[in-house]
């Protein structure tokens, strides 16, 4: 491929391309769908960074805060992406039938169980916040700068269930230039208002770390408002039209199932992370926030890799869709060789530099060196998750959520937390 070509590929990427995924060059395809997916979780990476990077001005106690109610939000991720699994995998198999009208019925039925289980988290986030952030293991003076923090975090998840799930409903109709638009508004939002609210810029009250989660659930909220007007737009794969809006039990059921195991699916990985904070928490508020440092840088890497994992995602659930099984074997492969590259270069980084790298986030002795010692251990795993990840996602697009449920009970809660304790 010659720079012209690569760059008109690059050009159609990034404006959103109408092709058929399920035909012509692999290569081509998987270029038009991960680029757009990459700088959607590179935007969301780049957010989890500077939100660590202004709360650690405020102390160990604020990012330890942070770090527990993180804890806390991987439930409501959890939700929001399993439903999501179900959703994008119900959609892209229809996508792949050349069936569109079928496509917007399964999204409307999407967003009716993403609506249901929002309302349950948000009573759930506004009553209880503080006394699970007790139950993490919170100092008190961590519980006392982070209570309401954890309250609007938790009690305004419902905008990142949806934020999630319509994006994935972008995702699996192959509309991935939309998902990464939509999340460079949401996070570019918390980016501009997060210190102006932490730290009293301008106009701006100082709410402290307060600020961040007013930041956080406002960007989300506007984020998950512009989705759900694309949904609305004619032309669209997945164009939403009134008749649609009709509730199916019985579609809600089929994606139930779907939905169920990934969400357990995802459960057991959360689950492991909340018991490895929850571990972490007993040798204080130095060693969280040390912690949650290198998961947020962390995540900073592993996020763009995500985006590969969801291109293969998509890919698998078209090729299904449209009769053609070779070609969805070809694309886990090739996504999955893309993304060993990537974190193995990344790996090599972060196990090199990384008391450097997690010296920006925090002037602290004690919790740099827990941030530092934390990020190089994880470092050694980057290869291996490189793979683990595109066919995890791979397995999930095929609508086969049994697989890495297995996988993970056997991997998490069998080996990781017994070996941590």
């Amino acid at each position: 491929m010659d720079k012209h070509s690569l760059w008109t590929l690059l050009r159609e990427a990034v404006r959103g391309s109408r092709r058929n995924f399920t035909e012509g060059p692999l290569d081509q395809a998987i270029l038009l769908l991960a680029v757009p997916m990459v700088l959607e979780m590179a935007m969301e990476s780049l957010f989890a960074v500077c939100d660590v990077f202004f709360v650690g001005r405020l102390g160990p106690e604020a990012v330890a805060a942070v770090g527990l109610t993180e804890s806390l939000m991987t439930l409501v991720y959890t939700i929001g992406i399993g439903l999501g699994i179900g959703g994008m995998a119900t959609v892209a198999r229809r996508i792949g039938e050349q069936d569109a009208d079928g496509a917007a019925h399964a999204a409307v039925q999407a967003l009716y169980i993403g609506l249901a289980a929002s309302a349950v988290l948000g009573v759930v986030g506004i009553v209880f916040a503080p006394r699970l952030l007790m139950v993490m293991g919170a100092s008190p003076a961590a519980l006392a700068t982070g209570s309401t923090f954890a309250r609007i975090m938790v009690g305004g998840s419902g905008v990142v269930v949806f934020l999630f799930l319509i994006n994935s409903i972008f995702r699996g109709a192959g509309n991935a230039a939309i998902a990464m638009r939509v999340l460079w508004l949401a996070n570019g939002l918390n980016i501009a208002l997060g210190p102006c609210l932490i730290f009293g810029l301008g106009p701006f009250p100082e709410l402290g770390v307060t600020g961040a989660a007013v930041a956080t659930t406002c960007g989300r909220g506007v984020g998950a408002a512009y989705a759900f007007s694309h949904l609305l737009r004619p032309g669209g794969r997945s164009y939403i039209q009134r008749h649609h809006w009709t509730p199916d039990v019985a579609a809600m059921k089929r994606m139930l199932r779907i939905c169920g195991a990934s969400l357990f699916q995802l459960f057991v990985g959360m689950a492991s992370w909340v018991g490895l904070t929850r571990i972490i928490a007993s040798f204080g508020s130095e060693a969280v926030a040390g912690h949650n440092i290198s998961v947020r840088i962390f995540i900073s890497a592993l996020l763009p890799s995500m985006g590969l994992g969801n291109a293969a995602a998509t890919l698998v659930g078209q090729s299904l869709g449209a009769g053609k099984p070779d070609r969805a074997e070809a694309a886990v492969w090739r996504v999955g060789l893309f993304n060993f590259v990537f974190l193995s270069a990344t790996g090599l980084i972060f196990a090199i530099f990384g008391r450097e790298i997690s010296s920006w986030f925090t002037s602290d002795p004690a919790a740099l060196d827990y941030a530092s010692a934390s990020l190089r251990a994880i470092a050694l795993g980057f290869p291996f998750y490189a793979y683990g990840m595109v066919l995890s996602q791979s397995f999930n697009g095929a609508s086969d959520t049994r697989t890495p449920t297995l996988l993970n009970v056997a991997f998490l809660w069998l080996f990781e937390l017994p070996l941590a304790l």
